[in-house]
């Protein structure tokens, strides 16, 4: 018998998950016939419940809010913080963060696979070649990843398949500041969060704009600070 790998769980997922797609493609199928089916056989007889009893692609009501983020309708707006904005100038590259493979968001990231992926305790930080040959960084250098809003710490690892100016550190990981009693203490866990606006998608949808930050990396000269998230709390003795 051999002994349980990464791999092996990988491999089994992966089976799963081929094993749930084709049974979604079926149950898809079945639902995709009945959807609207009603409605599409007469939609005089049988309105949808919007306001004009059929598929609106925009909407009256939420142009009628009159927020000027609000359109009415679908449309291509500039995001506050990208490659094409004034600010890259300062902070050039574009943070992305991505799901973790070995773990589900923060979940079981103490765990043997989340480790294997950290270097010296550090979450990777996936960097363009080019980008890294510009701040004088190597593979799994100890690099710290900045803007006005915070720093983290991350180990550098440098992936042809990024675009120049983009840098990528999964969520996820656990938020460790250097200094717990002071606001703005540089993390040391990787926590993309520090970095990212804390400003909703639209004033409706008030939904996550992780994807649209601009950071700065540079390497770090010393040792970095250890991230003890992991350690089990001091266990005092009771006092008599």
């Amino acid at each position: 018998v051999r002994p349980f790998s990464w791999s092996d769980q990988a491999c089994r997922a992966l089976n799963e998950t081929g094993r749930r797609a084709h049974i979604g493609q079926f149950v898809g199928e079945q639902v995709f016939d009945n959807l609207l089916a009603a409605f599409r056989a007469d939609p005089a007889a049988h309105p949808l419940a919007t306001p004009s009893g059929r598929v609106e692609i925009a909407s009256e009501t939420i142009a009628g809010f009159g927020d000027a983020d609000l359109a009415g309708h679908a449309r291509w707006r500039a995001p506050e913080e990208w490659l094409g904005a004034p600010r890259a100038e300062t902070y050039p590259l574009h943070l992305i963060s991505s799901q973790p493979a070995p773990r589900l968001h923060s979940q079981m990231s103490f765990a043997a696979p989340s480790a294997a992926g950290r270097r010296g305790g550090l979450e990777p930080l996936g960097l363009n070649p080019a980008d890294a040959r510009r701040r004088g960084i190597a593979e799994g250098d100890a690099v710290r990843v900045f803007n006005e809003r915070g720093e983290t710490r991350a180990s550098a690892r440098l992936m042809d398949g990024l675009a120049p100016g983009v840098v990528l550190l999964p969520t996820g990981g656990w938020y460790a500041p250097r200094d717990w009693g002071r606001p703005g203490s540089p993390d040391r866990g990787g926590n993309p969060n520090v970095l990212t606006r804390d400003t909703g998608t639209s004033s409706l949808g008030q939904g996550p704009s992780a994807m649209s930050a601009l950071v700065e990396v540079e390497r770090l000269a010393g040792p970095p600070d250890a991230a003890d998230v992991f350690a089990p709390p001091e266990i005092l003795a009771r006092s008599q």
